[in-house]
């Protein structure tokens, strides 16, 4: 299968780093992904806030990637994923959540022991996840995409204190989807989101979750 054209190694800047954010973001805002039964999906966009149906008291994953979103939710095509949300949520929100976040997995570069790594992700309310990029035929790239895992008060201030608006972007994932099927991944690619690095300040932060430095 063809390759995404949109960010490999074509791109002046060759491939990116291998764990590095990238996202839509504004000075003020930094779009994520979710994907939802249509139960949820929708009136979340009518409200512009999630309903009482959607719990805040399970861990719920926020994805910045508009093309991880599209290989987890099968371009809106999975049972249960058929509605796809872009959330703005704020900077100072996700900046926040990135800085109590403890890594899914032990890194001997970053945790002492075992141990202490278990008791810091049992304790903390945020995980991150570097998972491989995909391009637009579902297949993994040789750089990571985040993934970001909230629970308990970091779920409910997402919820109700984060966002800032919802878009149903479910007709362009529809779309997309239909440009690859038909072999014209130029077309699909000219569709994706502008997904910028993510120009994260806090050096500890980064330090943290073995996020890579900005070329």
């Amino acid at each position: 299968m063809a390759a995404d054209p949109a960010f490999d190694s074509a791109a002046d800047s060759g491939t990116p780093p291998l764990r590095q954010i990238r996202a839509a973001h504004t000075a003020e805002t930094v779009t994520v992904y979710q994907a939802y039964r249509p139960e949820i999906g929708l009136p979340t966009v009518r409200d512009q806030a999630f309903p009482e149906a959607w719990s805040r008291s399970r861990m719920t994953w926020i994805k910045p990637s508009f093309r991880w979103m599209m290989y987890r939710c099968g371009y809106a095509a999975k049972e249960g994923q058929e509605v796809v949300l872009a959330l703005e949520i704020s900077r100072a929100g996700f900046e926040e959540a990135l800085a109590q976040a403890v890594l899914s997995h032990y890194d001997r570069d970053v945790h002492p022991d075992r141990a202490t790594w278990a008791r810091q992700l049992k304790e903390s309310t945020v995980r991150v996840q570097w998972d491989p990029e995909r391009d637009l035929d579902f297949n993994p790239l040789p750089y990571r995409s985040l993934q970001l895992g909230l629970a308990g008060r970091a779920t409910r201030d997402y919820a109700d204190h984060w966002l800032r608006a919802v878009h149903d972007v479910t007709p362009l994932a529809h779309e997309v989807g239909r440009l690859v099927r038909a072999g014209d991944r130029a077309a699909a690619a000219a569709l994706l989101p502008v997904e910028a690095p993510y120009p994260l300040l806090a050096e500890a932060t980064a330090r943290e979750l073995r996020i890579s430095p900005l070329r």
